[in-house]
């Protein structure tokens, strides 16, 4: 069973190290479910965190799953051309079609 951390808030400039001194504890678990459901703003540093938390996970051997996506994320991962590295829940693509 994988832990599920809900985050919240903004992924931009100004909180992204907060958020990643708060999860980076957790990313240690052998399964993760991040839902990002609470979360109000992104910008590209946003993506920059979760292309390493990927990155980090997959070097572990760990599975880290994105969940819930809001559409504005789901929109910038798309410009970058890094959806597909992010991997987000099927529950997300259905939600953004």
């Amino acid at each position: 069973m994988s832990e599920r951390i809900t985050l919240s808030g903004g992924l931009v400039l100004d909180s992204i190290c907060r958020v990643e001194r708060e999860v980076a504890p957790q990313l240690v678990a052998p399964a993760l479910c991040l839902d990002l459901s609470e979360v109000a703003e992104v910008d590209s540093t946003a993506i920059s965190l979760l292309l390493q938390w990927r990155r980090q996970a997959h070097a572990a051997g760990r599975q880290l799953t994105l969940h819930n996506p809001p559409a504005s994320l789901l929109s910038l991962a798309a410009l970058y051309g890094v959806e597909d590295f992010l991997q987000f829940s099927a529950d997300a693509a259905a939600s953004a079609a």
